[in-house]
């Protein structure tokens, strides 16, 4: 079964960025459970849910010493290990949220690798609308992620008059047909999260070097 993690970096509760990525994720489900052109995959899929708001003080201190407390080490084995991954941040200042760039910098670089990946934001006025495409792509390139060509940003009024939320409603169901199709066609391999590459924390480097030095 394809399973999809759905990342949320909403800071309220209730949280619109988590309202777009639960949408997000269940468009991509029935995107999947149509039928599929002849020899690719599709059928049932499962989403889980990795909130990253009860992550905000062991993001922090992963950022600080290099190593995940048990709750972010599960939720990073959740993105890792999944088909695909629905990553939605609230835009601020133009830029994506410090506790969304803090969750990926703490994953390592080569975790998300091939990744499908549909991107989504929210924000409280259209004119962050280029924030997907200029603040938070480059990043998932980097990561050389398969990042969908579609992305979905959800401003205030996008939930609000009939007209605005049908628009968005065919965004939503358009980028869910995207990220159904990369999955479909992903070559990506599958993953455990404890079979990535282990980062050496500075401390240790340090020693390291003491030791070299010591030695000659």
């Amino acid at each position: 079964m394809t399973t999809i993690a759905v990342v949320s970096a909403g800071l309220s509760e209730p949280s619109s960025t988590r309202l777009l990525a639960d949408r997000l994720g269940e468009a991509t489900v029935a995107a999947l459970a149509a039928p599929s052109p002849p020899g690719l995959p599709g059928g049932a899929a499962h989403v889980r849910h990795v909130d990253l708001r009860p992550l905000a003080h062991e993001i922090t201190d992963a950022m600080l010493t290099g190593f995940a407390a048990p709750a972010l080490s599960a939720a990073t084995a959740t993105v890792v290990e999944a088909d695909a991954v629905v990553f939605v941040t609230p835009i601020f200042t133009a830029g994506v949220s410090g506790l969304a760039k803090s969750f990926l910098d703490v994953l390592d670089k080569d975790s998300l690798a091939d990744m499908p990946v549909l991107l989504g934001a929210t924000g409280g006025t259209a004119r962050h609308s280029l924030a997907i495409d200029h603040a938070l792509r480059p990043v998932f390139a980097y990561l050389r992620a398969a990042v969908v060509p579609t992305g979905v940003f959800a401003a205030t009024d996008d939930w609000g008059s009939a007209g605005d939320s049908a628009a968005l409603d065919g965004r939503i169901r358009r980028a869910g047909d995207d990220l159904a199709w990369a999955i479909r066609a992903s070559r990506r391999t599958p993953q455990t999260a404890d079979a990535l590459p282990v980062t050496a924390d500075f401390q240790t480097m340090l020693g390291g070097l003491g030791r070299q030095a010591a030695r000659s």
